[in-house]
């Protein structure tokens, strides 16, 4: 746990910086503005079609639907709030990530030799694989929602999966090379993980949670390319140009 700590009092350094705070902001405010406009359209279409699916058409039948109704918007609420998240990760994964790994390889760890490569297809595309893996764990766990307390663990449970596979590789894929991330990626699994569940534990903070994806990326970033860092023994490593 003591490099999850590192990457959070390392996330929270770099917080005293104006740039990145633009970077932290950004995905949140766009992701506000747009599910505030979609949530006034549609949220009573969603609370009605969950009236409609099991199980809450067994409360119902019970004679219990006032219950039904208030789980019905309590997951409208929590699936309007996982999809703002979505598209605030996916943002911060496919557009801020890849500034906050420049400005930070710039500054905080010059050391290190970019050895991967640099593509901006192949982040998008894990960043959207997870995405629709993330809905697909949400869909099929909603009816556990009726269980007490399930409503707050498996959000959880599937934010802090979410944050480690869209964040880990994306961190990584511009300095580490293929035998480094896989070298790496075993060791580093139950850490990123940890720290995923601990971002996913402030994006249920009000008035926090939009900006989480963002600080979910800048502090994958520091434990990731310190991962790196110590894998490669503090090594300065520098690539010479071949002849011609």
């Amino acid at each position: 746990m003591a490099d999850v700590v590192l990457a959070l009092m390392r996330t929270l350094a770099s917080l005293r910086q104006g740039r990145i705070w633009l970077y932290v902001l950004a995905p949140a405010l766009v992701s506000l503005v747009l599910w505030i406009v979609l949530t006034i359209w549609g949220l009573g279409q969603m609370v009605q079609w969950l009236l409609g699916h099991q199980p809450l058409t067994l409360l119902v039948a019970w004679g219990i639907a006032w219950l039904a109704t208030l789980l019905a918007y309590l997951g409208a609420w929590m699936a309007i709030f996982a999809m703002a998240y979505l598209t605030a990760s996916l943002l911060a994964a496919i557009i801020v990530l890849p500034l906050l790994l420049k400005h930070l390889a710039s500054t905080d760890y010059t050391d290190l030799a970019p050895l991967g490569k640099d593509s901006f297809s192949a982040a998008a595309v894990n960043s959207v694989v997870a995405s629709l893996l993330f809905i697909v764990g949400w869909v099929i766990t909603l009816p556990l929602w009726i269980i007490p307390g399930m409503s707050l663990i498996l959000p959880m449970l599937l934010m802090a999966w979410y944050n480690r596979r869209t964040f880990a590789y994306d961190a990584l894929s511009m300095h580490a090379t293929e035998a480094e991330w896989r070298a790496l990626r075993p060791r580093t699994k139950t850490s990123m993980f940890m720290l995923g569940l601990t971002m996913a534990l402030l994006a249920h903070v009000p008035l926090l949670g939009l900006l989480v994806p963002a600080l979910a990326a800048l502090s994958f970033v520091h434990y990731g390319l310190e991962a790196l860092r110590q894998m490669r023994g503090g090594a300065v490593l520098t690539i010479e140009k071949e002849p011609s």
